[in-house]
């Protein structure tokens, strides 16, 4: 469960700094309000809004019905008369039911109005649980095509942090992606005195090294790292670059890493086509072809439905073990 407001630079579960996010910006800021689906008395899903409704009051901690059209449409207004919604969704999964108003009315908004829609929509998704197709897939890439939202995917507690209380900040809509299966297993620190004020291009090199590139986020940042420790066994060094901000990108850091290595892989647990790996790989390819000595590589989920079953889940979310033995063929060609 989410425990209570954690100290300066301390360091805490990934679940815990969700809700150390919101519950800090709230204090801050009386125009934050959460919407959501059994976030008052019962806490949401997670119980990431445990104690919320006790401190803030029903005026600001809003159930919704089942209707997450009617919610994001609700919210959208709001953000537009002055207030910051910030809805949680149960999963990632179900925003599909409020697609248009997300992508049509609330990402166009400004471009329509010159109105800034300040709404954040907390995501939690991902695999690793055994959920089944409907509560464990992983859908940044719907929305990447999008102009006008921004995408955030934390993989750290510190980051989850940061970039939940500038996403809150922005003055534009953000999805804001949280791996469920990190919840309760990452664990980092975090500093509450640096928090700024919108959400930026950003990523973020882990590791330094000299033979590949690898690009990934959220869990697969953790898998890459594994990878990464036992291939420099071999003496092959990875250079981990994680993304905690997808839209907008920081192709630059991506682009100066190539340059170093000449090889790059791109690892997520979405599903292949049409993943947001392509376009990086597009990008990386039009402005460092040259650079490459080897073929682009993406490691990903298969284009398949999750399953129900765990050991069959498990076969298809990329692990350490399968990203140590491409990398080992991408570094020989």
């Amino acid at each position: 469960m989410p425990t209570e407001s954690s100290t300066d630079q301390s360091e805490i579960l990934y679940i815990d700094a969700i809700s150390d996010a919101l519950r800090d910006e709230m204090r801050a800021d009386p125009s934050v309000v959460l919407m959501g689906q059994d976030i008052a008395d019962h806490g949401g899903a997670f119980k990431i809004t445990r104690g919320f409704l006790d401190e803030f009051g029903d005026q600001r901690i809003r159930n919704t019905p089942i209707a997450e059209s009617g919610t994001i449409g609700i919210a959208t207004g709001a953000a537009m008369l002055g207030t910051k919604p910030v809805i949680e969704m149960q999963f990632a999964d179900f925003i599909s039911c409020g697609f248009n108003q997300l992508v049509n009315v609330a990402a166009k908004m400004f471009w329509r109005t010159e109105h800034p829609v300040p709404m954040v929509i907390r995501l939690p998704g991902g695999g690793g649980m055994g959920a089944g197709a409907f509560h464990s897939q992983n859908i940044e890439a719907w929305f990447l095509h999008t102009p006008g939202l921004k995408v955030v995917t934390p993989s750290f507690s510190g980051d989850a942090y940061r970039l939940l209380r500038a996403a809150i900040r922005d003055p534009n809509p953000v999805l804001y992606f949280e791996h469920k299966f990190l919840y309760r297993r990452e664990r980092s620190a975090i500093d509450k005195n640096t928090t700024p004020d919108r959400i930026e291009a950003e990523s973020n090199v882990l590791r330094s090294g000299t033979d590949i590139t690898v690009i990934s986020w959220g869990w697969m940042t953790h898998r890459t790292l594994e990878a990464a420790s036992t291939l420099a066994e071999e003496g092959i060094e990875i250079e981990v670059i994680d993304l905690p901000v997808l839209c907008p990108l920081d192709i630059t850091t991506i682009l100066e890493s190539v340059e170093r290595t000449s090889r790059v892989a791109i690892i997520h647990e979405a599903t292949s086509t049409g993943g947001f790996g392509a376009e990086i790989a597009a990008q990386i390819c039009q402005d460092a072809i040259w650079t490459l000595d080897a073929p682009v590589l993406r490691i990903t989920y298969p284009d398949s439905p999750p399953p129900y079953h765990k050991d069959l889940e498990a076969t298809r979310i990329p692990s350490a073990e399968r990203i140590c033995s491409e990398l080992r063929q991408l570094k020989q060609q």
